[in-house]
């Protein structure tokens, strides 16, 4: 090894004593701060009240939003999937849904990640539990609270998450790969990215794997910016992927599997978490305001019935995604279940369903505060949920979702009764 490659070794092995060593401080600091008698649910809220007092700032910054994720790992929830034997919690998914949905009544970018981060620790929880490296990896986010980030998307293909452009090239033990990420939400302050990969050079683009790889297995180069309408704290910035490892990071399930069992239900369920989170801050923020303007005249202010609509919107938004839960989770442990087509269709759509109704809420929400909904500078000002949630059908574009699944509905008929 010359000179030089010695010194970049030594740095590198430097800077990883460094992380760990911060880490360590981190988890044993948060393991005394951390009663085990606090709920999950009441450490959420502690992390979603930091959220709040900064979510102004990193939506009008399109920042990182680094206080709350930082309040996360101290409250230790981006460990809460991981079993309880590897110094996790082995929290169900209804439970991190629910704390996507807290998270995302005060800032819609941390929801956002959070859902992103629980959707990667899942598929390395339910597929790699016959894997010695992934039970590490998962030891050391439990340990550290490592936050994961995805890439499923790259080039032209934008958002078809079951193709991939990119293989992973293989040297003996060694892997590596090369990828053009179009998107890797929060990449540069993640501190490890899961992603999708062709699984050979000569394989079809739909035969692909997930692999893990950790910070100092990559390096990003920049590709793309994030100036956008709303998520802006998600910093969804594209990135040249460059990442080697060993062959044992790769997720011992083909990634057709990982996205039918895991990725694509759980994904779905933690975004519409997330999305019910703000819509309903969005009508806290109109009930505030019709409660001020009843108050103030005596008469119910001309947009108050679009309350009601959003209330009732919001209300069948929240039965939606717990009875989509309660499907999932009453399959999870059976493939045949997970993999059958009246399933995957109800998963699918579920994301279109939510999203729609998390918009229609917010948009009634905006009616009812009116023009003090609308102004950015007002105490009721719902500009910012409303901006948000406008990413939630575009994100795996809803008609893309419904072009995939059109096929599958040629197959069933109408129901015979209401029971069916």
């Amino acid at each position: 090894m010359s000179v030089k490659a010695m010194a970049l070794q030594e740095a590198k092995e430097d800077r990883q004593v460094a992380r760990n060593a911060v880490r360590g401080i981190i988890a044993a600091a948060t393991k005394l701060q951390t009663s085990a008698s606090e709920s999950l649910a009441d450490r959420a809220e502690k992390v979603a009240a930091v959220a709040a007092a900064h979510a102004a700032a990193v939506d009008a910054d399109s920042r990182f939003p680094s206080e709350a994720i930082d309040a996360a790992r101290a409250a230790r929830l981006l460990s809460a999937a991981v079993p309880a034997d590897l110094g996790g919690e082995g929290a169900r998914l209804s439970d991190i849904v629910d704390v996507c949905y807290r998270l995302g009544r005060s800032c819609a970018s941390t929801a956002m990640i959070y859902a992103m981060h629980q959707t990667k620790v899942a598929c390395v929880v339910r597929h790699g539990a016959a894997s010695a490296w992934h039970q590490r990896m998962l030891r050391r986010l439990a340990g550290e609270q490592l936050l994961l980030a995805s890439s499923t998307t790259e080039g032209k293909a934008g958002g078809d998450v079951r193709n991939s452009a990119a293989p992973i090239e293989r040297r003996g033990q060694r892997i590596a790969l090369k990828r053009q990420a179009t998107v890797i939400s929060y990449g540069e302050a993640a501190d490890g990215i899961v992603t999708t990969a062709r699984r050979a050079p000569d394989a079809a683009s739909s035969d692909q794997i997930l692999v893990a790889f950790l910070k100092d297995d990559y390096t990003l180069t920049k590709l793309s910016g994030w100036d956008a309408f709303g998520m802006r704290g998600t910093c969804s910035e594209g990135f040249a992927l460059d990442a080697s490892g060993s062959a044992e990071q790769v997720l011992p399930a083909g990634y057709d599997t990982i996205h039918a069992h895991t990725m694509l239900p759980v994904a779905h369920l933690c975004w519409s978490g997330a999305w019910a989170g703000i819509a309903a801050s969005a009508v806290e923020r109109a009930r505030a305001f019709v409660r001020k303007a009843h108050g103030a005249s005596g008469a119910m202010p001309p947009g108050a019935a679009h309350l009601t609509r959003a209330n009732m919107s919001l209300r069948t938004l929240r039965n939606l995604i717990n009875a989509a839960l309660q499907r999932f989770e009453a399959a999870a442990s059976d493939p045949a279940a997970l993999e059958a087509i009246d399933f995957q269709t109800a998963m699918a759509m579920h994301k279109v369903s939510a999203s729609e109704l998390a918009v229609a809420t917010v948009t009634s929400a905006m009616q009812a505060a009116g023009i003090a909904g609308y102004r950015n500078d007002s105490e009721f000002s719902i500009g910012r949920q409303l901006r948000d949630i406008l990413s939630s059908p575009i994100m795996i574009s809803n008609d893309r979702i419904m072009a995939n699944v059109a096929a599958a509905t040629l197959l069933g008929g109408a129901p015979a009764s209401l029971r069916d």
